[in-house]
């Protein structure tokens, strides 16, 4: 049974595309949510020095490797067993973009979350908005996220969510399948694999998909450059806006800086020698005071 969940955006939704809301009439198929998340190109970081928080404006961007993996994981049961994919994101306009490429790749509808009460959010402020979003958009028998965002590597955001809809949640899912009308998962672990099995509503974080994600065909980026994008604002959802953005978030940064990294001072022992090689060695660590005779 799926989780009831109140629609604001159902008029949003309908009216950017008609086929995003099924009618009671047709044949039950998955609803799958897809969450992406748009990042910094890593080689192009900035930090703010005032709050501390990543600087995204005018910095080249890209969808986050591991939403793409768990974008095609969602694909790949649609190719399957037939779903509905929406891909849900938050972040300014510009992560419209990252929207619009996972559209072109083959998901059916897409929602940005953006308002400037929702920047500087941390991870916990992130969830409890992505959640307030789900809620508002419907009913869902899967959500997938990526393990983790390249720019962050906290991998708190998708157990978060599970934990704010109360629903189940399995983390580093290497392949899904739909079997008897449960999900199969299985998830990677430090020294083996366990297949767990688990019916919706079900959230699972996706380290790697069976397959590299598909790229997006010539008629899906013609597609999405036409289509448009519902956007949902904190006036959208049911939540009070003290508890979303930098003033939602009880994490603090200190400090944000690039480490220097030390001074190494190697040497390279030529010696032909393999004895006069290994004395030589012994020698220098005595004197370094690494050993002792």
């Amino acid at each position: 049974m799926r989780y009831s969940v109140r629609s604001l955006a159902r008029p949003l939704l309908e009216n950017a595309d008609k086929k995003l809301i099924k009618s009671k009439g047709e044949v039950n198929r998955l609803k799958i949510l897809v969450c992406v998340k748009q990042v910094p190109d890593t080689t192009e970081i900035k930090i703010d020095p005032v709050t501390n928080t990543l600087i995204r404006n005018g910095v080249p961007s890209i969808v986050n490797p591991f939403d793409k993996n768990a974008l095609e994981a969602a694909l790949q049961l649609k190719d399957k067993y037939g779903a509905e994919v929406t891909v849900l994101s938050m972040g300014p306009g510009q992560a419209a973009e990252a929207l619009r490429e996972c559209y072109a790749m083959g998901a059916d509808n897409m929602v940005l979350v953006s308002d400037r009460a929702f920047g500087g959010a941390d991870t916990l402020a992130t969830s409890y908005t992505l959640s307030a979003a789900i809620r508002a958009l419907g009913e869902f028998d899967l959500i997938l996220c990526g393990k983790q965002a390249i720019d962050g590597d906290t991998a708190q955001v998708g157990p978060e969510m599970a934990e704010h809809l109360g629903i189940p949640q399995i983390t580093g899912a290497l392949s899904l399948s739909y079997e008897d009308g449960k999900f199969v998962v299985v998830r990677e672990n430090e020294n083996y694999q366990l297949t767990l099995a688990c019916a919706a509503p079900l959230l699972v974080t996706v380290t790697k998909s069976e397959k590299e994600p598909r790229f997006a065909s010539i008629k899906g980026k013609m597609k999405a450059r036409k289509a448009q994008i519902p956007t949902l604002t904190v006036a959208d959802l049911d939540i009070d806006p003290a508890t979303v953005g930098l003033k939602g978030s009880p994490t603090k940064v200190k400090k944000a800086f690039t480490p220097t990294p030390p001074e190494i001072n190697g040497e390279i022992i030529t010696e032909a020698d393999a004895d006069a090689a290994v004395d030589m060695l012994f020698e220098k660590l005595v004197k370094a005071e690494v050993i002792t005779r």
